[in-house]
């Protein structure tokens, strides 16, 4: 790939992407100037005027003038500009095939030091693991088959799967690929849904060991990937709190908090979820844990289910709040902190004196501040008073990338209520 273009951006718009913002916005752009060899004279023109194609490779300056990275265009997406390298493009494309595999090879690297062979863990992570778009989860089977579940989000990285795949075969040698894009978001890339095996087939219904529970995991038809890798460990610290405990796990998804508080030796756990297949899978993971005796799977809405556990009286000892998204745009924030401060605010009175809350947000929209902020006002509303053991976001298979605040999504607050 030769780098045919180059884009100017509007005065000052470089400052956030010299603190290692990986985005370039459409309205962030002031003009392109672009040729169709090296011979030629560079053109310019507007963003609307310019005939740059799609997937083309473009250096980005300043207003000034300034270099400031390497990146893919797509003017199908409001991400105008993905970028892959702080690096001019002549050495970027020189060889593209050791550049992605470089990348490949750091990611696994750096989890090497963290997980097993026997573990299940994020492998990359998009924009966090400098490889735009693109996520891929390693699962290991019980039967110690490895399968990875890979995600081409973005155009920036579809564009390179040839490269992307070939180097993820050589680093992880694993036994089995599957492909996950039939997710909405590539709609927005100019991109078509597909989903299926590529190359050899292999189980769709999967066992993983996590934190020593076993969890079947659909990976072709469950939420995303198939599962929420993000939250292994913070499972693994709830159970130090649930020995002897009655436990609820809301939003549950696979049942994997209440399944981590079984293996600790809860004495009660209720894990609810509105979805009936998502129930039908906690059953499932129940049976496999031979957890029939303590734990139990209800399909309700948590909202109304927290109402009704208070005005019966219901009290626990220990209450798991990992909701979805409640907010996917910056406009929705104000909604999403009532959704939030709601639950919380029940989950608080429905707490046994000193009784713990985990409590969880995955929207990055609804950053730290406002996290917390709702906290301290669903604390003082329902008229507890809140001990924060410890502020927690996600696994180091989930590094996050500064400057890059959507890597910084989850929060995870362990609390103490009285």
């Amino acid at each position: 790939m030769n780098c045919i273009a180059r884009v100017f951006l509007n005065a000052k718009e470089e400052k956030e992407i010299q603190t290692g913002f990986p985005w370039v916005f459409d309205n962030e752009i002031s003009y392109v100037k672009y040729r169709k060899s090296e011979k030629d004279e560079w053109n310019q023109a507007s963003l609307s005027d310019s005939t740059l194609e799609n997937g083309s490779g473009v250096e980005v300056f300043s207003k000034a003038g300034g270099f400031l990275g390497t990146g893919i265009y797509n003017k199908n997406s409001k991400i105008t500009v993905r970028l892959i390298s702080s690096e001019h493009a002549d050495k970027v494309f020189a060889d593209i095939k050791s550049f992605w595999e470089k990348r490949i090879f750091d990611a696994v690297n750096i989890r090497n030091l963290k997980y097993s062979k026997q573990d299940s863990y994020r492998l990359v992570f998009a924009e966090a693991d400098f490889i735009p778009g693109f996520i891929c989860e390693r699962y290991c089977d019980i039967d110690g088959k490895v399968y990875l579940v890979v995600q081409f989000l973005a155009m920036a990285s579809d564009i390179f799967r040839k490269e992307i795949l070939a180097s993820l075969e050589k680093a992880v040698n694993p036994d089995f690929i599957y492909e996950r894009d039939d997710a909405d978001v590539r709609q927005k890339e100019g991109l078509a849904e597909t989903s299926g095996w590529i190359g050899k087939s292999g189980k769709t219904f999967i066992t993983i060991l996590e934190n020593d529970v076993k969890l079947s995991v659909d990976i072709a038809n469950g939420q995303k990937t198939g599962y929420f890798l993000d939250q292994k460990d913070n499972r693994r610290l709830l159970a130090s709190f649930c020995h002897g405990k009655k436990v609820l796990d809301t939003f549950t998804h696979t049942g994997a908090f209440g399944l981590n508080a079984f293996k600790a030796g809860a004495k009660d756990v209720t894990s609810v979820d509105i979805s009936p297949e998502a129930v039908e899978m906690v059953n499932k993971n129940i049976f496999l844990n031979g957890a029939g005796k303590v734990c139990k799977a209800v399909c309700a809405d948590v909202f109304d289910l927290l109402k009704e556990y208070e005005s019966k009286g219901e009290k626990f000892d220990v209450i798991i709040l990992d909701p979805p998204a409640f907010t996917k745009s910056a406009k929705a924030i104000q909604k999403a902190y009532g959704g939030y401060k709601e639950i919380n605010l029940r989950a608080m009175r429905l707490l046994n004196e000193g009784g713990i809350l985990v409590t969880c947000s995955c929207s990055h929209f609804f950053d730290s501040h406002y996290f917390y902020d709702m906290l301290m006002h669903a604390a003082m509303d329902s008229h507890k008073r809140v001990q924060i053991l410890e502020k927690r976001g996600a696994g180091p298979d989930h590094p996050v990338l500064l400057g890059y605040p959507k890597s910084e999504y989850l929060k995870c607050a362990i609390c103490r209520v009285m």
